[in-house]
């Protein structure tokens, strides 16, 4: 999980985005990408207007939707967690609003919102191949996620899903304990790097540079769908229809406990979420712990979650 500050999605102590990947809708990708701070800096919308005259058209949407956000009280703006599309609808009819009112007829507003909802995805990835890979953080995990490592320990392998794989791995870890690996995340990238360091170490994956929203992720499936903080449950309807019967999932995501000592979004789950939203799988175990994040410089409460498909 690309959010260039943008999942979705990353998160953070101040720490820049924490790696949190959202399933999601364009606008909590393209958040992330949107950085609070002095933008607004005493400048006028006329002044603002005047800095960005020379950019491409589709950037200065950007800008401009970025300056707008930047002076928002923090309770009005839209969050980089689960957000629902009426809360979306709601926030770019605030932003309609705010663009009318500085001049821009009806069908140019409608552009401008076009032109946002575009940049959303092609935000996200260049949020994440930043985050993961030019400016990657030392604390960063770059082994398998432990809690993953440890369920599937002495499992058979078979067919496997790592949803927003980024540099891959978790993928890589897979195929060499011989499972048939696929992995997407539309950090190309970062996808690039797990292409790479697969051929160096003689593995096959199936790498896909995709979002959660165009990935087809099937019925009856997977044997392993594996969502490191990879957001929550936004996509518990597909994990539960994708799974073979007798398949899994393991998920390990930030707890909303982390953000009294944290700023972070995308992939925080409330307490007992898990459990409740994949209630057609049954539960192996689910533990909120505070523990080291794959995705922060210090300890956190997390969730983790493991639950089995049954077989009918």
């Amino acid at each position: 999980m690309t959010i260039r500050t943008l999942r979705l999605a990353g998160w953070r102590v101040v720490v820049r985005p924490t790696g949190i990947r959202v399933a999601g809708f364009f606008i909590a990708g393209l958040l992330f990408a949107v950085q609070p701070g002095n933008c607004q800096n005493a400048r006028s919308r006329v002044e603002k207007e005047q800095q960005i005259a020379s950019l491409p058209e589709d950037q200065r949407a950007f800008e401009r939707f970025r300056f707008w956000w930047a002076a928002l009280p923090e309770n009005e703006r839209l969050g980089r967690g689960d957000v629902t599309q009426a809360q979306q609808g709601a926030f770019l009819a605030k932003y309609a609003e705010w663009l009318k009112n500085g001049g821009f007829a009806p069908p140019e507003v409608e552009k401008q919102l076009a032109l946002i909802k575009r940049r959303g995805g092609a935000g996200d990835a260049e949020f994440w191949n930043q985050y993961l890979i030019t400016d990657r953080r030392q604390w960063l995990n770059s082994a398998p996620n432990g809690f993953l490592v440890e369920i599937v320990k002495g499992r058979k392998p078979g067919k496997a899903l790592d949803v927003a794989m980024g540099e891959g791995r978790n993928t890589i870890w897979l195929a060499q304990q011989g499972w048939d690996v696929t992995g997407f995340d539309p950090a190309d990238q970062a996808v690039a790097v797990a292409r790479e360091r697969a051929h160096h170490l003689g593995l096959a994956i199936h790498a896909e540079i995709t979002t959660m929203e165009q990935f087809d992720f099937g019925e009856n499936r997977w044997d392993l769908i594996v969502l490191s903080y990879a957001g929550c449950s936004q996509i518990a309807r597909q994990v539960e229809k994708a799974l073979k019967p007798g398949g899994i999932l393991v998920e390990e995501a930030f707890h909303t406990d982390a953000l009294k000592t944290m700023k972070i979004g995308g992939s925080l789950c409330k307490p007992g979420e898990l459990p409740s939203a994949f209630q057609g799988l049954r539960v192996l175990r689910y533990e909120e712990p505070v523990a080291k994040p794959d995705f922060a410089p210090r300890p956190a409460r997390v969730v983790r979650f493991a639950a089995e498909k049954p077989v009918e």
